[in-house]
Parts: structure tokens; sequence; C-alpha cells
């Protein structure tokens, strides 16, 4: 266990060593950029479900739930309700919505831009100020109608979510 920290770091330093080739084929919305003291320190792509309940005849949004990974594909954390991402070596953001956009296509969820602020140990996500998500893909509300209340439907997604930190 004592190695997963520097094990982590390398897997930071690939993703920062390839950030800029993803993030430039992706237009982002005016509304969804980060302060003007904020810099890119990590894309993260997620894969995962949103999760719906029925509540009074309709489905209404309870949580995502994914896993978190580096460019290399090797699991790096994961995001759960809060919403609140946290890393492999224990670092846990927690944010908030501030912007969000429509999706560039009608079958994702909407992009979003989020503070963030640390509520874990020190490690590779305390110090991330702000979070876009965008390429979505999936996750939107299930198309079919629900009548039972408490039934839950789990919707596939996809996601890269951008870090930002103060320069």
């Amino acid at each position: 266990m004592r190695y997963v920290p520097v094990a982590f770091a390398l897997c930071v330093a690939a993703s920062l060593a390839n950030s800029q080739a993803p993030r430039s084929a992706i237009r982002i919305p005016d509304n969804l950029k980060p302060g003007a003291n904020e810099s890119l320190a990590l894309i993260v792509p997620a894969r995962g479900v949103q999760i719906y309940e029925c509540r009074d005849d309709k489905w209404v949004f309870v949580a995502p739930e994914a896993d978190l990974f580096d460019v290399a594909g090797n699991k790096i954390g994961r995001h759960y309700a809060g919403p609140h991402w946290e890393s492999a070596d224990g670092s846990k953001i927690v944010g908030a919505v501030k912007q969000r956009a429509e999706a560039p296509t009608a079958d994702a969820i909407p992009w979003l831009l989020l503070t963030a602020k640390s509520v874990g140990a020190e490690g590779a996500f305390s110090k991330v100020t702000s979070i876009q998500r965008v390429a979505t893909s999936g996750g939107v509300t299930p198309p079919w109608g629900c009548s039972q209340a408490g039934m839950q439907a789990r919707i596939s997604y996809t996601a890269d979510y951008y870090f930002f930190t103060v320069k």
C-alpha cells in the first residue's frame, strides 16, 4: 500500500503529459470556462451510471456512480453522490454546480462547471478548485415512464472531468 501514491503520481504525470490532445478537440462553451486564475491540472475519463429514482410518477436524478481512469485506462478513483470525486490516494473533493450547458448531442447529460473543495486527505485531488464535466455520452433521464415509487434506473454514461487548480 505504501507504493500507491507513487504509482498514482506516475499516472497523474502521464495524464498531464497527454492532457492537451483531447482538450484541443473539444469546444468548451464560454459559460463553462474556469476562473482566469485557474489552470488545467488533470483530465480524468469516467465510466459509470447516472442513478434515477421514480418519485411522483417521474424520474428524479439521485446520484452518479462511476470509476475514474488515467489516460492509459488504469482505474485511479471513483465518483459518487455529493457529488464527490475520490482518488486512490485518499484525496477527495466535493463539487457544487456553478454553470451548465446542454451537451452537443440530445442523448447525453449536460456539460457542467463545478466549484470544488477538498474534503479528504492531501493528495492528487486536494488542490482542485474547479471541475468541468465535458464530452458526455448517455446518462440521460430514462425514456420510459415510471409508476412505482422508489423504483431505480441505472443509465450508463461516460464523461471527461477536467480538474483545475489555482495557478
